[in-house]
């Protein structure tokens, strides 16, 4: 345990048109410094977390970050991007600077604006998150991606709608309760379950309701090595942080298996020393609801094909063996690009200090956090626990 989080910020997630990429950045990153009783001067390293890939006319970002206070000038800021990633490659490269000893307190900023860019050019910039000259065509941009994934899962195990739409309901109606999500209404089992014309299908057997949310937003969170974070008023610890990279075409995996997400939540919950049923709560990366229903049997909580039964018994529920996404996930949540890592960091953070109002978790202690990008390409777990 090298380094902890110690204090965080969160806008709201939505369609924010009304703010800047620039404005989001900055208010963030003051909120996140003031939260952890920090001054600008005390910034060693700034790492920014943000995709882009045509989203912001303004590509040179690093620097922007700056813009929250003069005492930020002259300290080291990078951009990082690892497509859906993004926040959790931020993340990383901030506690590899503590591990190396290079800085001792690193602001982390993650940022997205996707609303304020047309439809079909948002799904022309996802899209670049696969391996073009294989997937590039595929109709349906990302969506598709993940439709043919479904319909590949589908044919392999049997129909899973019901499952999806207990997956869809569940998201939503912890969403509901959270006042940073973009969609707070909980729509029910059957709503999900429906094809209907506030439902239709998007891509192979998923429907709008099996989709995350194009979103704007940022978080931040301000990470310390050990010794400096037990000085100060709150103090989480990582107690593993693994990523593991696989190939980016599909067609040199087994595409419904993940598996780089299995390996890293081996790795990570080895580092720990702990199981999955020894966490309280786990953020996962729910793009769609057949990347959760997978990740179900990637992180241990199934065998191959039977992700469908942890849903459809509850497990997964506030209340159950072991709640996925008391934030309502990215499904509920909204999914700005480079903002996700850092937000399921940075609620994760506030539910084992007790923070996280309507969507707290009773007694939360260890927390799994899983952030993917692509289709289970680049693949982050980080294992979280208070210290003080």
């Amino acid at each position: 345990m090298s380094a902890s989080i110690v204090g965080w910020a969160h806008s709201k997630f939505g369609k924010l048109g009304d703010q800047t990429l620039e404005e989001l950045i900055v208010t963030v990153a003051r909120d996140a410094l003031e939260h952890a009783g920090l001054e600008a001067s005390d910034v060693d390293e700034i790492v920014l977390g943000h995709f882009n890939a045509g989203f912001s006319a303004q590509d040179f970002t690093a620097s922007l970050v700056l813009q929250a206070d003069d005492g930020l000038r002259f300290k080291p800021a990078t951009r990082v991007e690892n497509a859906c990633a993004t926040g959790s490659a931020a993340i990383r490269q901030g506690l590899r600077a503590i591990d190396a000893k290079a800085a001792r307190i690193v602001l982390v900023v993650g940022a997205e604006q996707m609303t304020t860019t047309p439809g079909p050019e948002i799904a022309r910039n996802l899209l670049k998150a696969s391996y073009l000259p294989e997937e590039g065509d595929i109709p349906g941009g990302f969506a598709g991606v993940f439709g043919k994934i479904a319909s590949a899962y589908f044919q392999r195990y049997g129909d899973q709608s019901d499952a999806l739409a207990r997956i869809a309901a569940k998201n939503h109606k912890n969403g509901a309760k959270n006042p940073l999500a973009q969609m707070q209404k909980d729509l029910g089992y059957e709503f999900c379950r429906e094809e209907s014309e506030r439902n239709p299908y998007v891509a192979g057997p998923l429907k709008r309701t099996d989709c995350s949310l194009v979103s704007d937003g940022a978080a931040a969170i301000v990470l310390a090595d050990t010794q400096t974070s037990l000085s100060m008023k709150r103090a989480v610890a990582f107690r593993a942080n693994e990523h593991v990279q696989d190939f980016l075409p599909m067609s040199k995996r087994d595409i419904l298996a993940f598996e780089g997400c299995a390996e890293a939540w081996k790795r990570a919950l080895g580092n720990a020393g702990v199981k999955i049923d020894d966490l309280s709560f786990v953020e996962t990366h729910d793009c769609f609801t057949i990347a959760e229903l997978i990740e179900y049997e990637a992180m241990g909580l199934a065998r191959p094909g039977e992700g469908a039964r942890v849903a459809e018994e509850g497990q997964t529920e506030m209340g159950g063996r072991l709640p996925v996404n008391p934030s309502g996930g990215l499904k509920a949540k909204g999914h700005p690009i480079g903002a996700t890592g850092v937000s399921m960091h940075a609620l994760s953070a506030a539910q084992l200090t007790g923070e996280a109002g309507g969507i707290q978790v009773p007694d939360a202690k260890l927390a799994g956090i899983f952030n993917m990008g692509g289709a289970a390409v680049a693949n982050y777990v980080s294992i979280l626990e208070r210290i003080k």
